[in-house]
Parts: structure tokens; sequence; C-alpha cells
């Protein structure tokens, strides 16, 4: 079975960092890009950043490039998300996804395996 698991939430002071992991299990996901998405209490899920499946190319939302960081782990079928000079407005619940292509992917449609969630706190 097909599993992500995302880990490393929690609650953080503003300007605090957190790294997040998302351990793949069932199959290798080495061949799909791989992505974070968030959804704060009261508002739609977003897309956040992916990884291409050769790790040469990042995406990011406006709001988190400069601040957050993501990587891939082929070897270990894991992929991070590290997240520095937090803000309140980050606190959300963080979704790690498996897409079905290889390269850019930036939407929720791109994305057909999801994780159950990992939830991030950033206080004032």
């Amino acid at each position: 079975q097909e599993q992500l698991v995302e880990s490393g939430g929690g609650l953080v002071q503003a300007g605090g960092s957190l790294r997040l992991s998302c351990a793949a299990s069932g199959r290798t996901f080495r061949g799909n890009a791989m992505g974070w998405f968030r959804q704060a209490p009261g508002k739609e899920r977003e897309f956040v950043a992916s990884i291409s499946a050769n790790v040469l190319s990042t995406y990011y939302t406006d709001s988190v490039k400069g601040r957050f960081t993501i990587s891939r782990d082929n070897a270990k079928n894991t992929v991070y998300l590290q997240m520095n000079s937090l803000k309140p407005e980050d606190t959300a619940v963080y979704y790690c996804a498996a897409s079905s292509i290889r390269f850019r992917a930036t939407t929720e449609a791109d994305f057909d395996t999801w994780g159950q969630g990992t939830q991030v706190t950033v206080s004032s």
C-alpha cells in the first residue's frame, strides 16, 4: 500500500525554524515530483513547494520564497521541507504529496497520493 507519512510539525515561536519530513512507503517515488501543501483553518489547501523527480527544479509559492527549502533523498524515499523565519501566518496543517508527473507540479490536480498531514503552529 502506497503511503506518505509526515513528521516534524509542532509549536514554534515566530522567527523560529522547523524541518518537516515525509517518508514514503509501499513503492518508490523517485520517478515522481513531490510537493508540500498546507491548509490553514477556514481556508482552502494551498501549494507551498515542490521538487522535480531529478531534483534539479524546485518551485515555491511567493509567500515562502527565501524562507522555505524543499529537498529530497531518493535513496531514503524521503522529502523534506526546511522552514525558517516562520511567521504566524504559516500556521496550518502541512501535507506531503506525490505527483503523477516527473517535473513541474504545482497544483493539487498534479498530485495523486497524499499524506495525513502534520500540524505547524507559529506563535507571535
